[in-house]
Order: structure tokens, then sequence, then C-alpha cells
């Protein structure tokens, strides 16, 4: 494959898991991708889902650069309106001056939670409307130019820490595009406005202390096993694994429930999101990636992998790193 690939961990707690477990699970994989060749790992911020452990992202983070030594690690992403962007320099000020070089922090303007979480965050709705300021203040802290007269992010201050745009419309792309800044799309599960955010992007682009051309990462679902009917029976179970997840409201569907719901608007809803999805065997992912490169106009693939077995987690994850021909840095 001519583009690097990365991955997207969720840091998911898998039926009979504990929490613990699931981090184990993380550090697991990040010493595998590690070993395979993979470019980095990223970890996304959720409030209230009982499947996915990744909430105190940087916490994190820290914890798997901590038994690992050359795979960058960083936040996909990390959603700004929750947090105060000194906060945010200090902890990811922390985590490049403990692991120079290592991290990167995406950020995205999105809750990554319900209305009731948002309240118990303590979070003003109108947050958001400020992310454009609110990503160039927290530029500042990291930078040797703070934009708030008296205050320096210590540590912090002077990291450079690399800043990604991750979004899912075309305002991520026009705000990645205006501060010259990479612009990650999300189109694991929205996949609608891929090509046109890309194409903005692209075209709006300005040059930055960061970055001199436009760099895209495109998300993807990825399950790759030795057989195709292994994969397959692997995605569905995934498929049913988000409809209990998003429409379950606490309650877990059983295989036929989830499956007639699939077939019902909601359901098919939720079927859309998977719509770039690299579904079987090796040599059929591998064709699938490099057609999803060109179409996306991508310069780095990220892959989720929603298995819920962990033994065909990591197989998937390392036979997509054979099939890529990666190499360990």
């Amino acid at each position: 494959m001519s583009v690097p690939l990365s991955i997207l961990d969720l840091a998911h707690i898998g039926e009979g898991e504990s929490v613990k477990d699931s981090f184990d699970a993380s550090v697991t994989l990040a010493q595998s991708a590690e070993k395979w060749g993979y470019r980095r790992i990223w970890y996304a911020e959720h409030h209230n889902m009982s499947s996915i452990a990744s909430s105190a992202t940087s916490v994190l983070i820290g914890h798997v650069a901590a038994h690992t030594s050359t795979i960058r690690l960083g936040s996909g992403g990390v959603m700004l309106p929750n947090h105060a962007p000194l906060t945010i320099a200090e902890q990811f000020g922390t985590l490049a001056t403990l692991h120079p070089g290592r991290i990167d922090l995406g950020l995205g303007r999105a809750p990554g939670s319900d209305q009731p979480t948002m309240r118990a965050m303590r979070r003003d709705p109108s947050s958001a409307e400020r992310f454009p300021q609110d990503v160039q203040e927290l530029q500042g802290f990291l930078s040797d130019e703070s934009l708030v007269a008296g205050v320096q992010a210590t540590p912090g201050a002077g990291t450079g820490v690399p800043l990604y745009i991750l979004g899912s419309s075309l305002f991520g792309a026009q705000l990645a595009a205006a501060l010259g800044l990479p612009f990650a799309f999300a189109s694991h599960f929205a996949p609608d406005a891929l090509e046109q955010a890309v194409t903005i992007y692209r075209r709006e682009f300005r040059p930055s202390q960061q970055l001199d051309a436009p760099y895209v990462i495109a998300g993807l679902n990825v399950i790759v096993a030795d057989t195709d009917e292994d994969a397959q029976r692997q995605f569905l179970a995934s498929k049913r694994s988000r409809v209990s997840l998003l429409l379950g409201r606490g309650r877990k569907f059983t295989d036929e429930e989830a499956d007639m719901l699939l077939e019902a608007p909601q359901g098919r809803q939720i079927a859309q999101m998977t719509t770039y999805s690299a579904v079987g065997t090796p040599n059929v992912v591998k064709e699938y990636l490099d057609s999803f490169a060109r179409h996306a106009g991508a310069d780095e693939l990220i892959a989720i992998s929603n298995v819920g077995d962990r033994t065909s987690w990591l197989r998937s994850f390392e036979l997509l790193a054979d099939v890529s021909e990666l190499t360990p840095a």
C-alpha cells in the first residue's frame, strides 16, 4: 500500500470484560502495532458509554506510552469544547515532555456524549461556537507565543505538539485549511461528506508553521480474517453490537432483534455508517484499501476494527499489517 497506515483504538470493553481488561488489551495492541510497523494509534474521547473506556484520553495515552517505545500516540480526538485550552496544553505538554516526538493532539468540537452528560461535565452548550478560537489559543500555549497575556502552559510552552483537526462535516475541513493543519475525516462512521470535505480542504489550504502542504487522514472500518466467511461473520457481529450501543439504551439486543432493526429505518442508518469498510481475506482488503485511499484523496489511512473477540481483533490488525507491507520504524 502506498500510504501510511494507523489505528484508531476505542478502548472497547468487550462482553464479560472489565475496564482494566480493556486497558490491558490497548497496551497489547500498541506493543504489537509498534512491532508490526503501524505509524500511530489514536484514542477517542467518549463519555457515559459503558462499552468505551477512553474517556480520560490523555491518561490512557500516557499509560500506553509508558509501555511502548517508538509508536506515535495521540487523541482522535480530544473534544476541545469540553475543556479549557490551557488544561489540554498542560496535559499534552506533559505527555510530550515525557515521550518526546511521539505525541499527537487531534481535536474535535463534538461533545462526545449526550445532553445529560454534557450537563454533568458543566459544559456550556455554546462552547462549540468558540472552537476555532480555542484551537488557536491552545496552539499558542504549545508554542512560545501565548495568546493570553501573562499566562504560560507549564509544561506545554515550546513543546510544539502537532495539532490535527478532526471532522465529519465541511466545517472541520474549512477550519483545518484556514489554520494550515492536518485534517482527519471520520469516514469510518460519517461517510457522506468525505469527498466534498477533502476537496474543500485541499482547495482552501493555507500553509502554516506546522504544515506547508495539505495532509489528509481518512478513517475506515477494517476486518481481516483468514477466510471470507469468518470476516463476514465478525462484520455482522460488529453491526449487531453497534445497534445495541446506539439504539439499546443500556439493553443488549438478541441477534434476531438486532437483525430486524438493521432492516428498519434506524438500523439502515446505522448500516450506512459502515459504508467504508474493508472486510475479507488479506488480498481482498488490500485491494479495497488501495482503492479507498485513491477515492478519499488520503495521505494516510486510520483503521478501526470493531471486533469483539480479542484474538480475532489482534489477528485482524496483524493480517492488515502483513498485507500492507508495513515495516517497523
